[in-house]
């Protein structure tokens, strides 16, 4: 996928270096090692979101990646920031009491993720919101689930930035967060 910005679009909170190589070398590597693992198989036409509930193995962890990278690189704009508005926000302010609480959990599941992976805002088939640790390249699609929000926490995305301190790296994310996007993954459901 191409950026929908510049790759410095993002600094302070992503600088242009850790783009290149998170944008340019990670996820390029996973597009060409699913490209490969793929070819002549039953999962050479399947969309990477059916791959995700039919995979396993290195298929499927390089279908992750490839998913959660395209929702992770387009959930974001230099214009971001700020906070939810309309049905998503009233879920949240629901589901947490308030978007700052939904903020202080999301950064604490995030921070303590054990090695690498991605912390989720998520949505249940009943429309419950969850936030998610997810391993690895895992996403909730594999569960029946839709994925709004991820913020990466492999190394790869914060170390040339932000070193150890990945909830800086997290709390930073939130000003570039470009809320219509997100919002359009969410369902009102009854």
């Amino acid at each position: 996928m191409k950026l929908p910005y510049a790759t410095n679009a993002l600094e302070p909170a992503i600088s242009r270096h850790t783009m290149e190589l998170h944008h340019g070398k990670h996820l390029a590597t996973y597009v060409a090692n699913l490209n490969e693992l793929i070819a002549g198989t039953e999962y050479e036409k399947m969309p990477l979101e059916e791959i995700m509930t039919k995979a396993s193995g290195p298929i499927f962890n390089n279908a992750g990646q490839m998913l959660n990278h395209n929702l992770y690189f387009t959930q974001f704009s230099p214009h971001g920031g700020g906070s939810p508005k309309g049905a998503l926000g009233k879920a949240i302010e629901r589901q947490w009491g308030s978007f700052e609480n939904f903020k202080t959990e999301f950064i604490k599941r995030g921070t303590a993720l054990f090695g690498s992976g991605w912390v989720w805002l998520a949505q249940a088939e009943d429309g419950t919101l969850l936030i998610l640790q997810e391993a690895g390249g895992n996403n909730p699609i594999a569960k029946g689930q839709t994925p709004l929000l991820g913020f990466d926490v492999w190394e790869h995305a914060y170390y040339l930035d932000y070193q150890n301190r990945r909830a800086e790296h997290l709390s930073a994310l939130w000003g570039v967060v470009h809320w219509p996007t997100v919002e359009k993954r969410y369902e009102v459901r009854p």
